[in-house]
């Protein structure tokens, strides 16, 4: 029995400007993802919504779900990805969650 853990991360269709994210700018951060982890999948075809009030009105994206499997945490990594997709991709918040996993 191994433990684990997935991480997950919410990112985007669109830029906080309203430009779509590029196929290319998915690959690369997959590719980059996959250099460092070994593997990496992403849910881009089938977006997600998300829906969140924000002063009294309901904001919306469409979101892919980018996976990893990491043998352990690494909080300054994971926020330091944070930061530079918010910037990137001109957001308020990215979500990046990880949840323990047992493989049998």
């Amino acid at each position: 029995m191994n433990r684990s853990y997935l991480v997950q991360i919410l990112v985007p269709k669109e830029t906080g400007e309203g430009e779509p994210v590029s196929k290319e700018w998915f690959d690369g951060f997959l590719k980059e993802l996959t250099d460092k982890f070994g593997g990496a999948t992403s849910f881009v075809r089938s977006p997600g919504q998300g829906l969140w009030r924000s002063d009294g009105k309901t904001e919306c994206d469409d979101v892919a779900v980018v996976e990893v499997m990491a043998a352990r945490l690494a909080p300054e990594f994971w926020g330091a990805v944070r930061n530079r997709l918010e910037k990137e991709l001109v957001q308020e918040e990215i979500v990046i969650r990880a949840q323990e996993i047992i493989s049998f």
